[in-house]
C-alpha cells in the first residue's frame, strides 16, 4: 500500500484504567475514530450508578467528550456495539440508545455477555466514528 501515512492520534477520557491497562480510550485515524470498550463510570468521580439506563448514560457522556475532543460530536457514531449482563438489562439500556441516537441511528449489535471485567459494570458498549466535514 502506498500513499501518504493517516493520523493517527490518542484520546483519552481521563480514565486510569487507560495507562494502567494499556490502551487508549479512542484512535484517531485519518477521518474514522475508534472509541474503545466503555462502561458507566463518572470518570470525574470514578463513581459507578447500579442502574443500567444510567450507567449507560455515563457511556454516552463519555462518547461525547472523546469525539469533541477529536473534532467530531455524536452524530459521527455509524457503529455500535453493546455488552450487558443480563438481557434484562436490553430494554433500559436500547431505551436510553434511542433518546440519543434515535435520529442519527448507526449500525448497532447488542449481546448478552456472562460478565465483564468487574461485577458492578453491567453495560459495556464501544464505537466507530466518521469525523464529517461539517462547516
Amino acid at each position: 500500500m502506498s500513499g501518504e501515512p493517516r493520523e493517527r492520534r490518542l484520546v483519552s477520557s481521563g480514565s486510569p484504567f487507560e495507562r494502567t491497562y494499556g490502551y487508549s480510550r479512542a484512535v484517531v485515524s485519518g477521518d474514522e475514530v475508534h472509541i474503545a470498550g466503555t462502561t458507566g463510570y463518572d470518570y470525574a468521580t470514578m463513581a459507578m450508578p447500579d442502574d443500567p439506563a444510567e450507567q449507560t448514560r455515563n457511556i454516552y457522556a463519555t462518547f461525547a467528550a472523546v469525539l469533541k475532543n477529536a473534532g467530531g460530536s455524536l452524530l459521527d457514531i455509524v457503529r455500535l456495539r453493546t455488552y450487558v449482563t443480563d438481557v434484562a438489562y436490553c430494554d433500559p439500556v436500547l431505551k436510553v440508545q434511542g433518546e440519543v441516537f434515535g435520529a442519527i441511528r448507526p449500525a448497532g449489535t447488542i449481546v448478552v455477555v456472562s460478565a465483564l471485567l468487574r461485577s458492578e459494570m453491567k453495560v459495556e458498549i464501544e464505537a466507530d466514528a466518521r469525523l464529517s466535514r461539517r462547516g
